[in-house]
């Protein structure tokens, strides 16, 4: 029987975003009372909509740079899930400032109103950027390198403000390195949109997407549903070696940004056969990238008992049947 939280008092922070609200939904279906904290800057109220006449669910609008708002959103709250924060390298080079401001500034005031609320534990979105330069593959989280970004060392430096926190006041904090998460409620538009919901949605405008560099860049695309599992899993592990601890998330598979086009034309064509026939566009590579990213998640497997149900071929099968019938 797999181990999910249930009826707790639970806030998680950018619930309106793609990851927060897969993760609410889930909660919910758990039995679990919901707070959602969220601005709305990149989050949409259309991922909330299922959930907004649920008696178990609260939305509080605000902004975890604001403290008073921390304050309001932490009352009577067991445990956080902190997803709230400015994703994305390019973004985060093009305006640091803000992003230094939310990922670490908003991250320390949730952190610190926990702390005073005597919020249980701490569960935090980290991210496999952290890894930065370090060669080894596959990643392995007591290895990091110099980040290469500014959204990189914005996370790492979360990750050094939730072990002071857990050393200092003895607050529970964990981790979760998220190695490019995909899945149903993912944003394809934009400038900073995600790769594979990107990939769908032009695709099906018969248009060709942009590969940044020659393609053969590899990621450790990871389905949502397997997040949402680890996210369960730090909630309601209870053995001391394993709180306080950073992991890998991830499936532990290396996907080339070619193949990744390649799945995605396949299942896509299932719907439109002219898809088939669209080819890819290479671009320069993007400032700020790892060249290659892969997770060894032996750490989450043994200290939480994580076992990813879904691989990057199944996630995809999924994922591109939602995007199909909602974008």
């Amino acid at each position: 029987m797999e181990k999910i939280l249930r009826n707790s008092n639970v806030l998680v922070t950018g619930g309106a975003g793609f990851i927060g609200s897969n993760l609410i939904e889930s909660l919910l279906n758990a039995g679990n009372h919901v707070v959602c904290l969220d601005n709305f800057s990149t989050g949409k109220r259309e991922n909330l909509k299922d959930f907004v006449n649920n008696q178990n669910f609260n939305l509080i609008e605000g902004d975890i740079r604001n403290y008073a708002d921390c304050e309001k959103s932490v009352r009577n709250i067991d445990i956080i899930f902190h997803e709230a924060a400015l994703g994305s390298v390019p973004r985060s080079i093009k305006d640091p400032v803000t992003s230094t401001d939310v990922n670490i500034g908003g991250f320390v005031k949730m952190l610190f109103a926990a702390k005073e609320a005597d919020v249980k534990r701490f569960i935090y979105a980290a991210s496999s950027s952290t890894y930065g330069d370090h060669p080894d593959l596959p990643k392995v989280e007591d290895k990091i390198g110099a980040p290469l970004s500014p959204y990189a060392i914005t996370k790492y430096v979360d990750e050094l403000y939730a072990s002071n926190f857990a050393k200092s006041y003895g607050i529970d904090t964990i981790g979760l390195r998220y190695f490019n998460v995909f899945g149903k409620r993912q944003d394809p538009d934009g400038a900073y949109a995600a790769v594979i919901p990107k990939f769908v949605k032009l695709l099906m405008k018969h248009e060709a997407p942009v590969i940044n560099g020659d393609g053969s860049v590899s990621r450790d695309f990871t389905y949502i549903d397997n997040v949402v599992q680890a996210n369960h899993l730090a909630a309601v592990v209870s053995d001391s070696t394993s709180i306080n601890q950073v992991y890998n998330v991830a499936h532990g598979e290396r996907t080339t940004l070619n193949q990744l086009f390649s799945y995605i034309r396949e299942m896509a064509g299932k719907f439109d056969d002219q898809i088939l026939k669209i080819k890819p566009v290479y671009g320069p590579t993007r400032a700020g990238d790892i060249p290659h990213s892969l997770a060894s998640i032996e750490k989450a497997k043994k200290l939480l008992g994580y076992s990813p149900k879904q691989n990057v071929v199944e996630g995809l099968e999924e994922a591109v049947t939602w995007f199909w019938n909602n974008l």
